[in-house]
């Protein structure tokens, strides 16, 4: 008889959360550049209203309140305000991380970037100011995982400069120990695919390194769709500009692109992850995917580079994250139950932490143990091969 989950007293495995954060530390960049660099790397500004962010010579600003919101009352938010010295040092120092994953309950945690989430344009576009940013925060984010003892497993940035780039950063990684990678452009560092981008997805297949998709970051300009408000955050636009994120709004067209680019029978070993943009959505876009391919893809030529249909591709080479979808549970077994992770965002805005072991409970009771399971534990630890995670707390050496 199938075993019923009931709640987190039954949870005999690590717990692994698929989509965390670091925020980076403020002289992470300043600290590590070279004097012709140092003027224009990312920095850390203190002003009336807390830290902000600048990057590329203060071409753009970003408040640090809401990036690292971990622990505050709901009532406590705000788009700004807070300074590092009142964030949760769990964001970028390894053994406080450590002590809060323990504290939620949680034994591993894949992460992402923290205020440079949009990706590696976010530093400028200069190829070696770019580089730079980018290797600085790959090789200290790798060492933050290894100061945890492999419970924190880094992604490491692809840089936007173009296929050279991206190769080599994508082969420093692998060769470094990054077990993924996230990118916000194509390979050929625009958002259209070029043939020499299938430079880089052979050596991701031959690798067998999973490409992140983090929402806020692989998203075409639309000047309709962007906050223009700054940090006036009253007006609706904020509120509904936000849920549109979460709700996969973003990822959908990226998504669609790559269904239908033919990239997957060229390389059906390639294994793309879509980040923090639930689950819910996916079953009735693929449908629609389905019925589109079958009407149009003579007149498209998609007949020509497309052999499966877009479904089955989309079971077959894409994985993806949720944080609070009871929608996307009840819709489970219209997914590839072995493709999906659970995630908790700390220390982001929309984390629960510490009180993720209740919104587990709330969200799975009532589903089979062994689905709860793979949900938590086993797809993560596979789609990594994180073969240091035992498959039961009693093997590990630390209590979680």
């Amino acid at each position: 008889m199938t075993r019923i989950f009931s709640g987190v007293q039954e949870i005999d495995y690590p717990i692994i959360d698929s989509d965390a954060h670091v925020n980076e530390p403020p002289d992470l960049w300043v600290a590590n550049a070279p004097a012709r660099l140092k003027d224009r790397v990312p920095k850390v500004i203190r002003g009336d209203n807390g830290d902000s962010w600048s990057y590329n010579e203060g071409a753009s600003t970003e408040p640090v309140s809401l990036y690292a919101a971990a622990g505050r009352n709901w009532l406590e938010y705000d788009q700004e305000g807070k300074t590092y010295d009142e964030l949760r040092r769990g964001s970028w120092e390894p053994k406080a991380r450590v002590q809060d994953m323990d504290i939620d309950g949680i034994y591993a945690a894949v992460v992402y970037p923290g205020v440079t989430l949009r990706g590696a344009k976010t530093y400028g576009d200069e190829p070696e100011l770019q580089k730079f940013c980018v290797r600085t925060y790959n090789e200290w984010v790798l060492d933050f995982g290894r100061q945890t003892g492999g419970r924190v497993i880094p992604q490491a940035v692809i840089p936007t400069t173009g296929v050279d780039d991206a190769l080599a950063e994508l082969t420093w990684a692998v060769d470094s120990g990054h077990r993924g990678v996230v990118i916000s452009r194509m390979p050929n560092g625009d958002f259209d695919p070029q043939p020499d981008d299938d430079r880089f997805w052979a050596m991701a297949q031959e690798a067998d390194v999973p490409v992140g998709i983090h929402i806020g970051s692989f998203v075409r300009p639309n000047p309709n769709r962007e906050w223009t408000g700054g940090t006036d955050v009253t007006k609706p636009a904020f509120l509904a500009l936000a849920a549109e994120k979460v709700a996969g709004t973003e990822t959908i067209p990226v998504c669609t692109e790559f269904l239908f680019s033919g990239l997957f029978e060229k390389f059906p070993r390639l294994k793309v992850l879509l980040v923090e943009a639930g689950i819910g959505w996916i079953p009735g876009v693929l449908e629609q995917c389905d019925d589109i391919f079958l009407r149009y893809r003579w007149f498209t030529g998609a007949v020509d580079r497309m052999q499966r249909m877009p479904s089955e591709t989309f079971h077959r080479n894409f994985y993806s994250t949720f944080l609070k979808d009871k929608v996307g549970l009840d819709l489970r077994h219209h997914l590839n139950i072995d493709n999906i992770m659970w995630s908790t965002d700390y220390p982001h805005s929309v984390t629960d932490w510490p009180n993720s072991r209740i919104n587990i409970e709330r969200f799975f009771r009532g589903i089979p143990a062994d689905e709860v399971k793979k949900m938590l534990h086993t797809n993560a630890k596979n789609l990594y091969r994180l073969d240091h995670i035992p498959d039961t707390v009693a093997e590990l050496d630390v209590a979680v």
